[in-house]
């Protein structure tokens, strides 16, 4: 083949890509909603911690959609499990018993200390799930008065996206036009044990709190703090409920993150990563007097608890222990956080975070959050913007260190070009 040739076809080639990347974009923005702002690139397969493009391009995924990815892409235990789960059985509904739901709901419940797990699909169907039984106990057990429960909340909480859930949020773009709200939350600062103090009252039923707040931006609370509203919450009879669901999993270097502090909450809700990046699972799971106000009908899930989740799912959980992913996500945390605090940048206000779960914040006297990620984007590391002000930086657990360098001199190369 001749030199014209090789060009006409990689030209041929370069079209066609386009072709299928404008097709994509232009299919997705016709017929779906515009609830996201996707960056401008279409992927088409992954595997561990890379991804790669429809035209071939590589990428090093540092966001791990949300935390949902991180056991890897497409990981082969994970994949292998839902393979052989898949022919013999998928969803039969919570009318009958499968084999599959109760090894794995004993899994997370001596994993997580508790003695009770409810299973849901998504993590907001879990956050609603716990504020069902957190009021259903302050009826039945802390015997408040009917239809006065309040569940204490936290401003710059992310719970989730349902109506019930946006309106306890404290980001006017969450609520605007969704309203009117469901009453019987109550709103302090995160991270101010003595706020919590001062909130409760006789029919305060619950604190639902993030140990870490994701969402606003990898927000990292006092040290001390979630030891002081445990201590607040059993001396107040008010139930702790701790949404793990972006910071549980080994995301932030242990198992949980309440454990960074030896807390034990009343309940938990975790979601993403127990899907094992495949499909998605939740669990709301607490001490048996709490699960227990729940009676046949009270509440429920066609897919919640299926045999295919619950098998992918305790494979994830085991995977997490037999690879040693969450030592992993600690040593190799902190090798990310130095290497991010050694970049000397005026553009970088702020790096905090714990485990693989860090925040860059922005001065954005010298670059948008959006900017930033493009850049990074055109260099082959995926991550997003927070809020225009924060880069999420959470890869996949299973990341090696020769891929945290070639990302860390991305970031690196990226953050010093904004500098000036």
């Amino acid at each position: 083949m001749n030199k014209q040739s090789v060009i006409v076809d990689q030209q041929s080639s370069l079209s066609n890509d386009c072709k299928l990347l404008n097709n994509s974009i232009e299919l997705e923005q016709r017929y779906g909603a515009i609830n996201y702002d996707p960056l401008p690139m279409v992927l088409s397969h992954g595997l561990g911690a890379e991804l790669w493009d429809t035209s071939g391009k590589r990428y090093i995924d540092m966001m791990s959609a949300y935390s949902a990815v991180s056991h890897g892409h497409s990981h082969p235990r994970l994949v292998n499990a839902l393979m052989q789960q898949a022919p013999r059985l998928a969803i039969c509904s919570r009318a009958f018993y499968s084999d599959r739901l109760g090894v794995f709901l004993k899994r997370a419940c001596d994993l997580t200390q508790m003695d009770k797990a409810l299973p849901m699909n998504t993590g907001v169907e879990a956050v609603e799930t716990a504020i069902k039984a957190a009021r259903k106990w302050a009826y039945t057990v802390k015997k408040v008065v009917d239809d006065q429960a309040e569940i204490i909340v936290c401003r710059g909480n992310f719970h989730g996206r349902t109506t019930t859930v946006v309106g306890m949020s404290s980001k006017p773009q969450y609520q605007f036009g969704f309203g009117p709200f469901a009453p019987g939350f109550k709103t302090i600062e995160y991270g101010d044990a003595n706020a919590l103090s001062a909130a409760i009252t006789s029919n305060t039923a619950a604190f639902l709190v993030e140990p870490i707040q994701g969402e606003r931006g990898i927000v990292v609370p006092p040290k001390g703090y979630l030891q002081a509203v445990e201590k607040i919450c059993r001396e107040n009879n008010v139930l702790l409920i701790l949404d793990e669901i972006q910071t549980g999993l080994g995301r932030t270097g242990k198992f949980l993150a309440c454990e960074h502090e030896n807390v034990k909450p009343d309940a938990l809700i975790l979601g993403k990563a127990l899907g094992g990046g495949l499909l998605p699972v939740s669990l709301f799971l607490s001490r048996r007097d709490v699960m227990n106000v729940f009676t046949p009908g009270d509440h429920g899930s066609t897919f919640g608890g299926n045999a295919l989740a619950a098998t992918v799912a305790l494979e994830a959980l085991n995977v997490l222990f037999d690879e040693n992913l969450i030592q992993r996500s600690a040593e190799f945390g902190d090798y990310l956080y130095r290497g991010l605090s050694e970049i000397s940048s005026p553009l970088i206000k702020e790096v905090r975070g714990k485990g693989l779960f860090i925040g860059v914040e922005l001065d954005l006297r010298y670059a948008k959050g959006r900017d930033v990620v493009l850049q990074l984007l055109a260099q082959g590391l995926l991550s997003y913007e927070t809020h225009d002000t924060v880069i999420r930086l959470a890869p996949p657990l299973v990341i090696s260190k020769e891929q945290l360098d070639e990302a860390l001199t991305i970031l690196k190369k990226v953050l010093l070009t904004n500098s000036a």
